[in-house]
């Protein structure tokens, strides 16, 4: 039987199907750094700011670094591991030469990221010489391979996880486009082949490998010598390669402190067309809340996780009850019993599934009906085949009648009907800008509608004044005049948890230094100041608060606080009066200041302007410091 008993104590506002619950082992990514080690990725390329001479070595490090610490926020579950190739010390379970798995204590090969191990890893490149030591590993006259070695490696580290609910990759970070050029003839061939093989037998696994290619300031990756058959790739995929993958090692150095959700399926769901016909869809999570993460108990003494259980004791006997806890409801003159399970499939309104109801013209389809983000749906023909032929018959039928599909679809907490709306492809020479697709639109029922009253009356029931025609059209010339070019939610970082996350990464790591985060949210009191914005803002308010506002908004405030000074004085005033009808070194020595008040102690503190916040104990002691006693 299908059913789940924690959903009898889970509160109603959790719900169990929404994105935000995602399963972890679902979302998790599993990635092997090859960083190449030879002596050529220690030539020196450019100069830092502080003037020392940088290396491609020093570089990745430092890029690794930076992703390691953005890793804990933004993808917690994910685990990596980090493997030199072309060194002159070895440490891996295969004992192959020119390889070394770099680790710390405490912590498997391939595992999440700790602060330990950033810790370290920030000074190997340091050290790295020294310890482990550079040489190169493809040299001629010997079989010795070490990039063959390091891809073993790495495909021996991504063994755990299944493919279907983890994404296993393999990076490889070097500055040698040709890792076989100093050697010749049937060695080089035997080689070369012999390595694209063990790449094709790991991405026969599930496992991609991906290239972050270092270009030199005299000299240009070239993709073509080697890599390009490595990575299969050909045509514009070969062309574009060297500038996409610039970019995406830039990303890794310049990473921002944020909760992403990563482009990867939420969960699979069936979608019930009608009686026997059902086709398999995945669920993308789009635009989210960025939000702190969950809370995590953990034991004073050893640091471990704690879990919670619960246990239930017999009221009469207090005995611990090994039998599942039973439920009833009294009818008539006896209680009818419910188990667990039984009471679980009463509440169960949905099965997740997502079943067809019909079909509705686009124009039915309004904005305010979108309750909050909508999540992508594509076929996915691994459980159910042929459901990617059905998906694009529905797709093309939607698109051409224009009409969307009501369905119904939700868990027991939140069952609700969903609009299902296609969305065509939106293509540009430089490549895809929007993918084919459903998108699921939860839909509101009756009463989570609010309709705005058509007239706008005050506490008394007079109309509320109207803007004229002027005040419009100065409001218009406003926003126009402000308005941001291309703005998108995603160039703007959320400046709490900037903050938040940099105070738990400078104490996770020890650091003295907090670093300061910038507020991207705040005005561009610069740009506001220019003579164009200042123009139409105060003919903005002049048409709605008239030429003398600012005169007499100061009046106002100056007659407010005066108002509120003698308000004040006032007060104090009367407690000095009052204060005089006591003999508060009595009171203090006989301890009778508990039996007054808490009005009568505030005639005291109020008398003396000590603070009069707080409960009635806290009075007393002030009272009582203030005396002397």
């Amino acid at each position: 039987m299908d059913y789940d008993p924690e959903d009898l104590f889970r509160d109603d506002d959790e719900d169990n199907e929404n994105e935000f619950y995602q399963l972890k082992d679902a979302t998790k990514e599993l990635a092997v750094y090859l960083i190449d080690a030879s002596p050529k990725m220690f030539m020196p390329q450019r100069k830092s700011d502080d003037g020392k001479e940088e290396t491609h070595f020093h570089i990745v490090v430092d890029s690794i670094v930076q992703m390691l610490r953005t890793q804990i926020i933004n993808r917690s579950y994910d685990e990596i591991a980090v493997v030199f190739f072309n060194t002159r010390k070895k440490k891996n379970l295969q004992d192959l030469n020119g390889v070394y798995v770099f680790n710390v204590p405490e912590r498997e090969e391939l595992d999440r990221s700790t602060a330990r191990l950033i810790k370290e890893f920030t000074y190997v490149g340091a050290t790295f010489v020294s310890k482990i030591g550079s040489q190169y590993g493809i040299i001629s006259g010997s079989r010795e391979n070490s990039l063959y070695n390091a891809i073993w490696v790495g495909q021996a580290l991504l063994r755990k996880g299944s493919t279907k609910n983890t994404d296993k990759r393999i990076l490889i970070l070097t500055n040698e486009d040709d890792p076989f050029g100093g050697i010749h003839g049937m060695t080089k061939t035997d080689m070369t082949r012999t390595t694209i093989q063990r790449a094709k037998d790991a991405q026969d696994l599930g496992i991609s490998i991906e290239l972050l290619p270092l270009s030199g300031t005299d000299q240009q990756f070239n993709i073509s010598l080697f890599y390009a058959d490595l990575l299969g790739l050909e045509g514009e995929e070969l062309a574009q390669f060297i500038p996409l993958a610039g970019e995406k090692f830039q990303d890794m150095k310049d990473q921002l402190r944020k909760r992403m959700f990563k482009k990867r399926r939420v969960r699979r769901i069936t979608f019930s067309i009608t009686e026997g016909i059902s086709i398999e869809l995945n669920t993308y999570a789009l635009f989210r809340p960025a939000l702190t993460g969950a809370i995590t108990w953990l034991d004073s003494v050893t640091n471990i996780p704690l879990k919670s259980e619960r246990s239930y004791i017999c009221a009469d006997t207090g005995a611990l009850l090994q039998e599942s806890v039973k439920r009833f409801h009294p009818y008539r003159n006896g209680n009818v019993i419910f188990s667990v399970e039984e009471l679980a499939e009463v509440k169960r309104l949905a099965t997740g599934h997502l079943r067809l109801l019909g079909f509705k013209p686009l124009s039915c389809l309004k904005d305010y009906h979108n309750l909050r983000p909508s999540t992508f749906l594509f076929p996915s023909d691994e459980e159910i085949a042929g459901s990617s032929c059905v998906f694009v018959a529905l797709h093309r039928s939607m698109l051409h009648l224009k009409r969307f599909a009501v369905a119904f679809y939700g868990s027991s907490a939140h069952p609700q009907l969903v609009a299902i709306v296609a969305q065509d492809e939106i293509a540009t020479p430089s490549g895809q800008v929007e993918p084919p697709g459903m998108h699921m639109i939860y839909l509101p029922y009756s009463d989570d509608i609010r309709h705005a009253e058509e007239v706008h009356t005050t506490a008394d029931n007079t109309p509320c004044p109207r803007a004229t025609d002027d005040q419009i059209e100065k409001a218009a010339a406003l926003l126009k005049r402000v308005d941001l070019k291309d703005f998108s939610v995603s160039q703007f970082a959320n400046p709490a948890l900037q903050r938040h996350y940099a105070v738990l990464e400078a104490f996770a790591l020890g650091e003295d230094e907090m670093p300061q985060t910038i507020d991207e949210t705040l005005p561009d009191e610069e740009g506001m100041s220019r003579p164009g914005i200042v123009k139409v803002v105060e003919e903005f308010k002049t048409a709605v608060y008239g030429e003398n506002h600012d005169q007499e908004e100061a009046e106002k405030s100056k007659s407010s606080g005066s108002d509120a000074s003698k308000k004040r004085k006032a007060v104090a005033e009367q407690a000095a009066k009052e204060c005089t009808n006591y003999n508060w070194d009595e009171l203090a020595d006989s301890g009778k200041l508990k039996d007054l008040t808490v009005v009568e102690l505030k005639y005291y503190l109020t008398a003396h302007n000590l603070p009069v916040a707080g409960k009635k104990e806290a009075l007393i002691s002030r009272i009582l410091t203030n005396l002397g006693k």
